[in-house]
């Protein structure tokens, strides 16, 4: 029988060099269920052992919410003219300033998670066939293996818009013995791969995921549907390397037609019922629930009860279900003066107050400390935490037709979501060339998806990174010192020093 014991010199090498955090299924009693006579691995002994780890991917967005949402909330926010960095720091303020080094911990922390959370999805893709338990029905394998090629597909279209070249991690990496370093070596330390090649991936795992995974479940949108494999689809087709903005029309289309829309009321989205509707929140009137959940605008969201509320709320301000807890420091994500004032261009947004909300506070950084804003979308431990809804996959669908010279069509759109805001339809002019409707287009997806992760990206994909940014600095009064100027080299961020200590085979994104 072949070994299957690290000799002791490759295991101390791979204890010192690679990070635990990047789990590539290294030692199989961190992973594995048992191995038969033969010596072979194996991972699921049997149809429940799937089923928890169905349950564990399921879960990821609900538990590990500092690198898919806290995080990304500061990149897209505060890196952008929505926010400020909030507290400042040394995680925040090269966001705000334009100063990002590899060293940056808020960056090692979100790669090493990513990177996890690929090898928890690549653990079913690979070895759900494998399960020999009989009563797993290969409807169910087929399903299972979709659900996590979405999940793989969501990770990296993080990682490869944050970061560009990223290592394009399939498999699951075998166990390192005296016969075997040559083939498993790169597995443990693999190298970048080009961010189009990246993307080709996605597009395969999303395409896979829509023959087998299950469709919209309108009371539960916590599932890796169909439907969440359209929704992104549509995101990918809008980006630069995959660029086809009639499949963003097709797969915008697909959502309407898997009775996907606008909710009528903009603040059901984020808005908690209270134990006093009639009274503000207070030390004895708390949050309850949200007023909606698995709403028909929501296509993919995390969940969250009493007794197992989300712990970020009180990153951003108070926390509605207990009115003083942890709100006596500075909160991430400050909304900026730029933000509000573009929010005030006219009269009458809704949305408004839905995003930000004004307080007194302990601390003055950068307003006064008696009429303080704090981001307040997410208001409560038990707000739902939305990955993606209708409204961005519908805009999207206004920039295809924008691309496609059908202003008027856009501006259609565009309307839609204005009017559920309480403003009047874009006025002919604003439709008239591709100029006018483009920047009123930004402007309406800057509102309307306003402290929701999106505007940074947004201004990657539309090649308005230099323009905005190397210019809010003059206007926004409240904004620190721009450290460096925004550039092309700007739009991807540094490779983590310390995993690029780990893994010799990764080169440092240019500018860096």
């Amino acid at each position: 029988m072949k070994t299957k014991y690290i000799l002791s010199i490759l295991t101390a090498f791979v204890l010192a060099s690679c990070s635990l955090d990047y789990d590539p299924l290294d030692t199989y009693s961190d992973v594995t269920e048992g191995m038969d006579q033969d010596s072979v691995i194996v991972v699921f002994k049997d149809k429940a052992a799937v089923l928890s780890h169905r349950q564990t991917l399921l879960n990821l967005y609900k538990n590990g919410q500092e690198h898919w949402f806290l995080d990304i909330l500061l990149l897209n926010e505060a890196h952008s003219d929505n926010a400020y960095a909030g507290a400042p720091n040394n995680e925040t303020t090269p966001f705000e300033v334009n100063s990002i080094e590899g060293s940056n911990t808020v960056l090692n922390r979100d790669w090493n998670m990513h990177m996890g959370n690929v090898a928890q999805a690549n653990k079913m893709i690979v070895y759900v066939d494998s399960v020999t338990d009989n009563t797993l029905t290969e409807s169910e394998r087929k399903q299972f293996k979709a659900e996590a090629k979405i999940l793989r597909a969501m990770i990296y279209f993080d990682m490869v818009r944050v970061w560009g070249n990223v290592p394009l991690v399939t498999t699951v990496a075998g166990d390192i013995t005296a016969e075997t370093i040559e083939e498993v070596y790169p597995a443990y330390f693999p190298p970048q791969t080009d961010a189009l090649t990246v993307y080709q991936q996605i597009e395969q795992d999303l395409l896979d995921g829509l023959q087998d995974a299950p469709a919209n479940n309108p009371q539960d949108k916590t599932l890796f549907t169909k439907s969440v494999a359209r929704a992104l689809l549509a995101k990918v087709y809008a980006e630069k390397p995959l660029r086809d903005y009639d499949k963003v029309i097709k797969y915008a289309d697909e959502l309407a037609a898997d009775g996907f829309k606008l909710e009528d009321n903009f603040a059901d989205l984020f808005n908690v019922v209270l134990e006093d509707p009639s009274s503000p929140p207070s030390l004895t009137n708390k949050a309850i629930v949200p007023t909606i959940r698995n709403s028909v605008e929501s296509i993919f969201e995390a969940q969250y009860f009493t007794g197992a509320g989300n712990w970020a709320t009180w990153m951003f301000g108070r926390p509605l279900e207990n009115w003083t807890y942890y709100f006596t420091w500075a909160k991430w994500i400050t909304p900026s003066r730029d933000l509000i004032r573009t929010f005030n261009s006219e009269q009458g947004d809704k949305r408004y107050e839905q995003t930000v909300v004004f307080y007194e506070c302990e601390w003055s950084i950068y307003y006064p400390a008696n009429n303080y804003p704090f981001m307040y979308k997410c208001r409560s431990a038990y707000n739902n935490i939305i990955k993606m809804r209708y409204a961005d996959i519908l805009l999207l669908k206004a920039e295809a037709l924008i691309d496609k010279g059908e202003y008027n069509g856009a501006a259609q759109i565009i309307n839609q979501t204005r009017r559920r805001a309480g403003l009047s339809n874009l006025t002919a002019s604003a439709s008239a060339s591709k100029e006018a409707i483009t920047q009123a287009y930004l402007k309406e997806r800057r509102l309307e998806l306003a402290l929701e992760g999106q505007r940074w990206f947004d201004l990657v994909r539309l090649d308005k990174v230099e323009e905005v940014m190397n210019a809010v600095f003059a206007k926004d009064e409240g904004r620190p010192a721009q450290a460096m100027p925004y550039t092309s080299l700007s739009y991807v961020l540094p490779i983590p020093q310390a995993v690029m200590d780990q893994n010799p085979n990764l080169v440092q994104n240019p500018g860096y």
